[in-house]
């Protein structure tokens, strides 16, 4: 599918034909240097760590280590690296390219290989995918591994915090980060942590206090639980590390606190990898994948990095300096460049946890006399609650009267209106479904009762979370109702992640996370049986985007979806090329169906025609996953994305009320006013809901354009079926300081 004539490439997990053992398989070779069938990497998504294994390798680091290493590569024709790994592997990855052309005039001296064979193998061509959970490394939003030590964390967090709010405990978490703090910051946002320590941006002197005041004044709240998350590189401004002892000491010696201390160590590392990370390192892969295709002798080495949801390359060494400059900056105490070093991503999650941590008291904040109501629409979506907690807490340190809109539109006409405090939304962070209360009623069928209420609560902004059709009946009665020339800004919200403007939905990742779950249970549960195949159908109404990118997640062999037609010609090859696989070491398969993917190919029909025409090879089973796909729990990227989002429509909406205010009231009737604020390719955007207009089909609730369908072939590929992949959006190799120039708003 993915071709050219005569590459011969190896897959290396360093600190991978496949290469065993990292660098030290490289070195030693043998059997360690296999070549890779399809059936050999068969069943290997769900499994946590590396299949292939990864080492530390002392004796790549030597230069006789390397001439090793180039005549494994030489003898068995491979030209090709791919190199998953930190900054120390990826870096040892582009000495080894440099050195390469030495190595070999070496060999040839030595006798060990032909002149022939090493002007046949002449160039050495790299290509790195960064695996680390610490996510530590510059120039990718995130590395892979990262998304599933933060539900590890998580789900530890969660854990305790129904045992602690029951003792009324304060724990102190320490999670990995030895230089960099990127899990210890993310999991306190995802959880509303009272307190975190990260290397980048040691405490000011005087933190003790600061911290046991806060923790003092949470109590005084009625708040049960104090959660204090630890990087375990964590240091003060002098250099001298924070421990988790040291903390329980001062919170036990000055509060006089039940304090527990809990190490999570390892666990960040174990488990089956999140929907998120695999589907990351599926792109990755591919990427990695044409980027060597493409190489030619004089292409650097580079490695593919995640910029918002868009593939890059970015030279290797450039990613690799700006990281060594992250810990020089705080070697050198220059913490507020580190903080800059380590990107956006990195500074907006910073500062979105400063934002929403710190309680002002009233005479800090500043007095605008704007009231902004909040509600929920549409059918609840994980991360809702997040969302909600963070544009109140951002709203109120703005100085706006924040109102909450229990059950949406229809809560909204009924009156349902009440001041909401700082407090109220205390703990909101990591409870699923919608704790303000949603409906799928839109607006415009009381529209006047609508105009009535926000006239009565003079609302002068609006902040709607859910699907943006709602909001454009409200700016199409702007020109009836007064009471809707406010700024308003719609948040996407649902697990379908079908909302036009925005390439990702809260909610959408903790559904796919549910699915992915599933379905490696009823995969293993067919471990041990005579060979089976499951048909799982998947909500999202006419949108496939559960089902393609979920079927990706778990290993599918088909995804039937609406927005790309079948037949039964479709159906039967399917079925033939299932049953062709079947016959082979395979075990198990594995058919995903959206729920309105067709009127007449219905899940009991795919089913029976898979049971009938696989009888003496295969037998299936059928699973409806239904609302459990809305998930518990929203997932660490929900939390994170709901939360970071808010934080910025709410300062949008502070700016336009603003601009908006005239002679002692808030008029906007502009496009400008009336935005959603969704995740384009690389970039947070906010788009007016008249332009989205035309890109909407709103008989079947989807987007003209989605940008996952050029996923599908990929899932094909993955079945083995023989396709095109297009690769006319694969990355162009960029410049790391280019690139944070152009990124402007990175989530």
């Amino acid at each position: 599918a993915i071709s050219k004539e005569g590459v011969n490439m190896q897959i290396c997990c360093s600190g991978g034909p496949t290469n065993h053992s990292g660098y030290q398989g490289m070195v030693d070779g043998g059997d360690n240097i296999k070549e890779a069938s399809w059936e050999s990497v068969s069943s290997m998504l769900q499994v946590g760590g590396t299949v292939i294994g990864s080492a530390r390798c002392k004796d790549f680091r030597t230069h006789e280590g390397r001439l090793d290493a180039a005549l494994n590569l030489v003898q068995r024709g491979i030209t090709n690296l791919c190199v998953i790994g930190g900054d120390g592997s990826l870096t040892g990855a582009n000495l080894f390219r440099e050195e390469w052309s030495g190595l070999l005039d070496e060999l040839v001296q030595s006798g060990q290989i032909s002149e022939e064979a090493a002007q046949t193998h002449s160039a050495l061509h790299i290509v790195g995918m960064v695996g680390s959970i610490d996510n530590d490394f510059c120039g990718t939003d995130m590395t892979i591994g990262t998304d599933s030590a933060l539900h590890r964390i998580i789900e530890v967090v969660d854990a305790i915090m129904t045992t602690a709010q029951s003792h009324q405990r304060t724990f102190v978490l320490e999670v990995m980060g030895r230089h960099c703090g990127y899990l210890a910051l993310v999991s306190a946002l995802a959880c509303g942590a009272d307190w975190v320590l990260i290397p980048e941006m040691p405490p000011k002197d005087g933190w003790e206090e600061q911290m046991c005041h806060k923790l003092s004044e949470n109590r005084a709240d009625k708040k049960r639980l104090n959660i204090i998350i630890v990087a375990e590189g964590a240091i003060d401004q002098n250099n001298k590390p924070i421990t988790t002892d040291l903390i329980k000491d001062l919170v036990v010696r000055c509060l006089g606190f039940d304090t527990r201390v809990t190490i999570l160590g390892h666990v960040q590392r174990g488990g089956t990898p999140s929907a998120f990370d695999r589907i990351l390192a599926s792109r990755m892969g591919v990427e990695a994948v044409l980027a060597l295709l493409e190489a030619s002798p004089g292409t650097p080495a580079c490695v593919v990095s995640l910029c918002g949801n868009q593939a890059v390359r970015l030279p290797l060494m450039e990613c690799v300096q700006m990281t060594q400059e992250v810990q020089k900056a705080m070697d050198e105490k220059r913490f507020e460049e580190a903080v800059k070093l380590r990107g956006r991503s990195f500074e907006n999650n910073l500062n979105t946890y400063k934002l929403l941590s710190h309680r002002k008291i009233d005479t800090e904040l500043p007095h605008s006399s704007f009231n902004v109501a909040v509600l929920n629409v549409g059918a609840p979506a994980a991360g809702m609650n997040a969302a909600v907690r963070s544009a109140v807490r951002v709203g109120i340190t703005e100085g706006h009267t924040l109102f909450a809109v229990n059950d949406g539109f229809e809560g909204f006409y009924k009156g349902q209106i009440k001041e909401i405090n700082w407090g109220d939304v205390g703990g909101w962070t990591g409870q699923g479904g919608s704790l303000l209360g949603t409906k799928r009623t839109l607006p415009a069928k009381h529209i006047d009762k609508i105009a009535e209420q926000m006239k009565i609560h003079n609302i002068n902004a609006l902040l709607v979370i859910g699907g943006f059709e709602s909001l454009l009946q409200l700016v199409d009665a702007r020109s009836r109702y007064e009471e809707f020339c406010v700024p308003m800004c719609m948040l996407p919200a649902t697990i379908s992640n079908n909302v036009s403007g925005t390439d990702l939905s809260i909610g959408a990742d903790t559904s796919l996370n549910a699915i992915v779950e599933t379905c490696d249970r009823i995969k293993q549960s067919a471990s041990g049986t005579k060979r089976r195949v499951f048909i799982i159908e998947t909500m999202g109404g006419y949108c496939g985007y559960l089902a393609t990118v979920g079927g990706l997640a778990a290993g599918a062999d088909a995804a039937y979806i609406y927005e790309e037609p079948f037949d039964i010609r479709d159906l039967q090859s399917n079925v033939e090329h299932l049953t062709e696989k079947m016959k082979t070491s395979i075990q198990r398969g594995l058919v995903l169906r959206n729920e309105n993917c067709s009127e007449n190919y219905t899940t009991d029909f795919i089913y029976q025609l898979y049971n009938e025409e696989g009888k003496g090879v295969f037998d299936c089973r059928k699973n409806v996953l239904g609302h459990m796909q809305q998930g518990g729990a929203p997932s660490p990227f929900d939390r994170n994305f709901g939360t970071k989002i808010a934080a910025k429509a709410m300062q949008w909406i502070s700016k336009k009320l603003k601009e908006f205010y005239r002679e002692g009231r808030v008029f906007a009737n502009s496009e400008d006013s009336a935005c959603l604020l969704g995740m384009r390719c690389r970039a947070l955007v906010f788009q007016p809901v008249i332009q989205l207009k035309d890109e909407t089909d709103f008989v079947h609730r989807i987007p003209k354009e989605q940008w996952w369908l050029r996923l599908r072939p990929l899932m094909k590929i993955l079945a083995k079926y023989k396709t095109s992949y297009d690769v006319s959006d694969s990355g162009q190799l960029e410049h790391i300081v280019r690139l944070r120039a152009k990124d402007i708003s990175a989530i």
